[in-house]
């Protein structure tokens, strides 16, 4: 009989050692993730819980006597009106300067325009509201005449003109500028990033310039545009001082931009009702808080998920 030779097992595989820093990094680096999730749990936790009395309380108890959602509909309106107005025209700018600074200015220049940006971004929201109170707003005004005379049959120009530019209008012109540092940063990041071989490539075909940008940089940072719009929209819809400031506001749902009936934004009425509220009223503000945060919470998720898509692209360098 032939004996049957045992089957040869491998070698085992040695275990991989791992360094005191090493450890100490993983730990540390799991608990802060777990911390910011325990701070956000109780943020939410706190405002529902805050939020409660305002949910089954009366409708007369509530300020304006007409349910809670009248009262904080104008207001989820006011402020989805002006933070999307900013991000129209935010983004074509914030779009433009970075293919500028990426592609087109000298190097000295474009270093010097970034910081300048960049800048932009360090200016607290309260100078901006009194710059746009100051300036942007009586600057406007004749462009609120003109719109009311000529484009009154569109809502968002109906009149009647405001008389000092105080409008949702100027709002969002200020908001654009306070957000454009947020999106030209995240652009410039992504459009110098475009892979390098798929720029030679198409010049060497015989493209122009702007026809490479088409074809090659703006299919690549499409995604991280994106993305970057919706950091600076979740930045344009928790703006508080400037807007406080510049807007006259109080009136009910309307999407009139240039009267001086405007419907007033969720974190500027906090701030300006918060230290009268009393009793219920106090509810209802950080009910609407709740509304604001769960806002905020989507639009920064949906831009995470638009980053996350590209995550796995990998193009020639």
């Amino acid at each position: 009989m032939t004996a049957t030779k045992a089957p040869i097992e491998p070698p085992p595989t040695p275990r991989a050692v791992r360094r005191p820093g090493d450890r100490i990094f993983a730990g540390s680096a799991k608990g802060s993730g777990i911390f910011i999730l325990l701070v956000l749990a109780g943020v939410a936790a706190f405002l529902i819980s805050e939020a409660l009395p305002a949910l089954t309380a009366p409708s007369e108890d509530i300020p304006g006597g007409e349910g809670l959602a009248s009262y904080i509909g104008p207001l989820v309106l006011g402020t989805l009106l002006g933070a999307v107005l900013a991000l129209l025209v935010a983004t074509p700018l914030a779009v433009g300067i970075a293919l500028y600074i990426t592609y087109y200015a000298p190097r000295r220049i474009a270093a010097v325009l970034g910081y300048v940006i960049d800048l932009l971004a360090a200016i607290p929201s309260v100078v901006y509201g009194f710059w746009g109170l100051a300036v942007v707003a009586p600057t406007l005004v004749p462009f609120h005449v003109w719109a009311a005379d000529h484009l009154s049959w569109i809502p968002f120009f109906a009149g009647p003109a405001s008389t000092s530019g105080r409008t949702m209008f100027t709002v969002g012109l200020v908001l654009a500028i306070m957000i454009l540092p947020i999106i030209s940063a995240i652009s410039r990041e992504v459009f110098s990033q475009a892979p390098a071989l798929h720029r030679e490539a198409a010049l060497a075909l015989g493209a122009t310039r702007w026809e490479m940008i088409q074809m090659a940089v703006l299919p690549y940072g499409k995604s991280g545009v994106i993305a970057g719009a919706m950091l600076g929209l979740g930045r344009a819809l928790g703006e508080t001082m400037a807007v406080a400031i510049i807007l006259s506001g109080g009136a009910g749902a309307t999407v009139n931009l240039i009267s001086n009936s405007n419907p007033s934004t969720i974190a500027s009425n906090i701030a300006l009702s918060f230290p009268e509220a009393t009793g219920v009223g106090v509810n209802t503000l950080i009910a609407s808080g709740l509304v604001l945060f769960l806002i905020t919470l989507v639009v920064n998720m949906l831009a995470r998920w638009v980053v996350n898509r590209r995550a796995d692209f990998s193009g020639a360098n």
